[in-house]
């Protein structure tokens, strides 16, 4: 099978992509105490199995997982990429790098020009056009765009006519802000640029290496991708990617054969499993081996192994293995194990 027989255009010039993966998820705490945030899932499957499935659609042929925290269990979750029939590897830190020294760290492993994925986010993306337009426009390193109500959360930049990128700023203040549009942490990189990276140091690939490379004239390019973006760094955020998820892929589900005299509504989803019974359902993603009886959930994450009865949950993650029974909770996040009986908690994070 020649190159563009498999993926097109891609992988003719890109056949390898990186998954910065390092970070501790403190955001997201007490859900990453256990488990490291790439692989928290979403719909019963893990957030960064999603990027390689992409990865592997669009002609990839591998994929290094750039780990920090808890990497055995990331490897663990991701496997080999071989039920994506893709090559996933994993390159792993002894201390803190930094998405900039995680690259650096694999330097010699990569490509001439390869892709580096911040796995922070949740995002579709087209990942033949970004790489067309890398090589089209003559740039250094291509970054994915979208567009932002709260550009003091994130990398914006300014744009010429030609997509070429003038003006890059991470996390402006409200007096610093010149544009919506923002970084999404998804690049096409020419590998030589990873030269300006000082060995085993703690380094940031967009707040230094890009405005460095910036200053010394680089091409640093913008390709404006009209898939839905998302940071999934926040409870609220992961919470939105799970309902996001449900939406598009169980919109109008019959769920009958998982559920008894309840009514089921929203951006729902249930696990592998799940029974429910009893119980009213709005915007609720309740993951695999849950049991609910008698309660009404709205706008919640349940995560696997939960059992809750005569409950009221709302806008509220359950960690994995909780038993909830006669509890009202609003506004909270809740550990994983968690056994709670009478409970009225608002504005709550952790057990």
């Amino acid at each position: 099978m020649n190159s563009q027989q498999k993926g097109c255009c891609l992988t003719r010039y890109v056949r390898q992509a990186v998954i910065m993966v390092g970070g501790k998820g403190t955001r997201l705490r007490p859900l990453t105490n256990n488990c490291p945030k790439p692989i928290l899932p979403i719909l019963d499957k893990p957030c960064t199995e999603y990027f390689i499935d992409d990865l592997a659609k669009a002609g990839m042929e591998e994929v290094i997982m750039a780990c920090g925290y808890h990497s055995e269990q990331m490897a663990e979750a991701l496997g080999d990429g071989s039920k994506q029939g893709i090559r996933v590897t994993y390159s792993y830190e002894d201390h803190p790098l930094g998405t900039g020294g995680a690259l650096k760290l694999i330097q010699d492993k990569l490509d001439d020009v390869f892709i580096a994925i911040n796995g922070d986010n949740f995002m579709d993306i087209d990942f033949r056009a970004m790489a067309e337009e890398h090589f089209r426009s003559g740039a250094d390193i291509t970054i994915s765009l979208s567009t932002t109500d709260n550009p003091c959360e994130v990398g914006i930049v300014r744009l010429d006519d030609t997509g070429k990128i003038l003006e890059f700023k991470e996390k402006p203040k409200p007096e610093e802000v010149f544009s919506n549009i923002l970084n999404t942490g998804v690049y096409v990189v020419n590998r030589e640029v990873l030269d300006f990276i000082p060995e085993d140091t703690m380094y940031d690939f967009s707040k230094e290496l890009i405005p460095l490379l910036m200053e010394k004239g680089y091409r640093i390019q913008g390709y404006k991708d009209p898939g839905h973006w998302m940071d999934i760094g926040r409870p609220k955020d992961f919470l939105g990617a799970n309902l996001l998820t449900a939406e598009k892929k169980f919109k109008d589900h019959d769920w009958s054969k998982q559920s008894k005299d309840s009514k089921i509504s929203g951006s729902s989803y249930l696990g592998k499993k799940t029974k429910v019974v009893d119980c009213v359902l709005d915007s609720a993603v309740i993951s695999k081996n849950c049991k609910v009886r008698d309660s009404k959930l709205t706008n919640s994450l349940i995560l696997p192994g939960c059992n809750i009865d005569d409950c009221t949950i709302e806008n509220t993650i359950l960690g994995k293995d909780c038993r909830i029974e006669d509890c009202r909770l609003k506004d909270c996040v809740i550990a994983d194990g968690t056994v709670l009986k009478d409970a009225v908690l608002e504005n709550v994070r952790g057990e």
